[in-house]
């Protein structure tokens, strides 16, 4: 680069400045479980653009704030949710995406247990409200194709890594667990081939109770081993369980 009237030219000879005018935001899928369906959360715009619009909690990322406190700073600030994990898993940039101008987007998610978790419609944001990824409006932007790129990231690392530490409760049977993993990947597990590839892994813990409360044959709970869990989670395992056909 050479400098010249007080501002940089890049090698191609456009003002370095030019490159500044570009706009950066972060777009949150927080994906949430209870009775047997994968939600996700979404909010109404009440401002410009697309005000009225069902889109995913996301704002732009503040001057002076690092990337990765972005996303749990707009969760909180649009939906009042706190101490949420949030996890990037791509970046949409295509030139045209948001109406404005130049903008590109990083997205996280984060799955939680969304009985726990009571959003409240903050800042400019009319109203909050969990849906059945089966079950969406029409989405704001590019946020279609965002909750898309998620729900097949996550379908990708349930098979590589544990879930249902966040999303079940402390105690839960084996059928609990598969309907979670069956809800996640969309699929129906052959039940014996289920429950012999989980308890293979090390990963569960059998307690010395049943279920309470039930009209059927009680089942044994389980909870995680937690150390296992996380370790699992770094390392990773292959989850290749027969479907039904």
């Amino acid at each position: 680069m050479i400098e010249t009237n007080n501002y940089f030219l890049s090698e191609n000879n456009i003002p370095f400045r030019e490159f500044f005018n570009f706009g950066l935001s972060v777009d949150c899928v927080v994906f949430g479980y209870v009775a047997g369906e994968i939600k996700v959360l979404l909010i109404q715009r009440d401002a410009e653009p697309f005000r009225g619009c069902w889109a995913l909690p996301g704002d732009l990322v503040p001057i002076d704030q690092d990337l990765a406190d972005s996303a749990s700073f707009v969760l909180r600030k649009l939906t009042g949710l706190e101490n949420i994990f949030m996890e990037q898993f791509h970046t949409f940039g295509k030139v045209d995406r948001h109406p404005a101008g130049r903008v590109a987007t990083v997205g996280y998610y984060s799955l939680v247990n969304s009985d726990n978790y009571h959003p409240v419609a903050s800042a400019w944001v009319k109203e909050t409200k969990w849906f059945g990824i089966k079950d969406l409006p029409v989405l704001a932007f590019d946020h279609t194709s965002i909750l898309d790129t998620a729900i097949r990231t996550l379908k990708h690392r349930v098979r590589y890594r544990p879930v249902g530490f966040e999303l079940l409760p402390t105690k839960f049977s084996l059928q609990e667990l598969q309907a979670l993993y069956e809800a996640l990947l969309d699929l129906k597990f052959d039940k014996p081939n289920f429950r012999k590839k989980i308890l293979s892994m090390d990963l569960l813990v059998q307690l010395n109770e049943v279920q309470s409360n039930v009209s059927h044959r009680p089942a044994k709970l389980f909870s995680f081993d937690e150390n296992r869990y996380q370790a699992l989670r770094k390392e990773g395992f292959a989850f290749d369980i027969l479907t039904k056909g």
